[in-house]
């Protein structure tokens, strides 16, 4: 597995597992068209492609062209790099028939296909060994602060949610995530006294 400096989109939860086994960075899927409309959702990515790099990384199917050009229309130019896949003609294994234009998604893709791809789009590749410049916030930070295990902890995210102006379903684990890559520990914690 090799360490990613840049987050990258990709389109569903699918293509999401393959990378997840490839490469360690923070991988975020826009549910197809679902996230398209989601102004929220749009502005977090924005967060992310300013503060750490974002990498668009869709199917090479014509739906995927839609999404990555409604992505490129939305997202600051600076911070974004456009990875493509190859046209390769297949059936990906989970699926009975293939895909309307016969295509093999994001999915469907061997590994080495899709790390060169990333490496064409310039993504910044890390050996893992450098510490991170900020201390991360963990599980336990946001236990103490209310944000996951307590009775009341789901109204308390989504009030900070909206407050950092963060996509309303995000789960604790992709809270943390999100903060984690636009945030410091200390950074988090005092903006979070001052604010709630």
């Amino acid at each position: 597995m090799v360490k990613l400096k840049q987050a990258i989109v990709v389109e569903g939860k699918y293509d999401k597992n393959t990378l997840s086994q490839l490469v360690d960075t923070a991988i975020f899927t826009t549910d197809g068209f679902g996230g398209m409309n989601d102004k929220t959702f749009l502005s977090f990515l924005r967060s992310v492609a300013q503060a750490r790099g974002l990498i668009v990384l869709t199917d090479s199917d014509g739906a995927g062209f839609v999404i990555r050009n409604r992505l490129k229309s939305a997202l600051p130019k600076q911070g974004v790099l456009h990875a493509y896949i190859p046209d390769i003609y297949g059936k990906e294994k989970r699926k009975t028939a293939p895909g309307k234009e016969g295509k093999l998604g994001v999915e469907g893709m061997d590994g080495a296909v899709l790390l060169q791809a990333l490496e064409q789009a310039g993504a910044t590749f890390e050996d893992g060994s450098a510490p991170s410049p900020k201390e991360p916030l963990t599980k336990l930070d946001l236990y103490e602060l209310g944000l996951s295990g307590h009775s009341d902890s789901k109204e308390k995210r989504l009030q900070l949610l909206k407050k950092l102006n963060f996509p309303e379903h995000m789960s604790a684990n992709a809270l943390l995530e999100a903060l984690n890559i636009l945030y410091g520990r200390e950074e988090f914690l005092s903006y979070y006294e001052e604010t709630l």
